[in-house]
């Protein structure tokens, strides 16, 4: 059950569209499929593809809301500043399948929380600096084991109500902790062989990151895309001999109809 609830509790999270809407009810539940095509990590020259059920969840309630920008919470609002308790994921990844970390551990998904402070930089909210730090732990629903923490700091643009299409773009620099950085890219002593020697991860940079997304709301569906280029170069740990290319690229693509919905009183 959870080689499946996972992934497509990742899968949610990675559809994550920048466009926002007004008066919609304050719940709707759905169901659909999104198709993933995902480096094994950041970094590796193996990638997979994925066709898995998408949850579709909306709440928007006045404190807590799980909405197409992901699950978070409004700790401090302001006409310029907003100070929210936010959520993301990381997909999981089969050592095995990769020849890279052939013989080690598996990449388990992670999950991520913690507070991000957003900066309007325009009347209109369109462009804002949005400032993410979140706790990690990586689990399987079988165990949990905290690996450190990442922060990334991000320019956000956002386009709404575009003949019913909303439009993102963000782009900034990615921070972890050495913690972090060794759950995927430090080689242990008993995982070295003749081509994967050694290595103990340090912290700091982690590359850059550029993500794009679009998406409409139908009357009974919904549809949304995502793309997101990473680049690894200068990061912390580029000589890490698991690192076989200094850059990623994942895509996606989903549908979801809406079951269920309740207005708001």
């Amino acid at each position: 059950m959870r080689q499946i609830v996972i992934p497509s509790l990742v899968a949610l999270c990675l559809f994550a569209p920048a466009a926002r809407a007004e008066d919609l009810p304050r719940w709707e539940l759905g169901l659909g499929l999104a198709g993933l095509s995902i480096p094994d990590y950041r970094g590796s020259d193996e990638k997979r593809g994925y066709l898995l059920p998408l949850p579709y969840i909306q709440y928007r309630g006045e404190i807590f809301q799980v909405d197409r920008e992901g699950a978070h919470g409004k700790l401090f609002t302001s006409e310029r500043v907003r100070l929210e308790l936010s959520v993301s994921a990381g997909p999981p990844a089969r050592s095995d399948d990769n020849e890279a970390r052939r013989g080690m551990p598996d990449i388990d998904p992670t999950a991520e929380v913690g507070p991000s402070l957003e900066i309007y930089l325009s009347q209109d909210r369109a462009w804002s600096l949005r400032l993410p730090w979140r706790a990690v732990v990586a689990t399987d629903l079988s165990h949990v084991n905290g690996i450190g923490w990442v922060f990334a700091p991000n320019l956000n643009y956002e386009a709404r109500h575009n003949g019913g299409w909303g439009f993102g773009a963000a782009v900034g620099p990615l921070y972890a902790s050495e913690k972090y950085h060794d759950y995927y890219y430090e080689v242990l002593p008993a995982h070295a062989t003749a081509t994967r020697p050694a290595y103990d991860a340090p912290g700091g940079y982690s590359g850059s990151r550029v993500t794009f997304t679009a998406s409409r709301r139908f009357p009974d569906f919904w549809v949304v895309a995502f793309a997101r280029y990473d680049r690894l170069s200068g990061a912390a740990f580029e000589d890490s001999p698991l690192v076989k290319k200094n850059s990623s690229f994942m895509a996606g693509v989903g549908i979801a109809w809406v079951l269920a919905e309740a207005k708001h009183p």
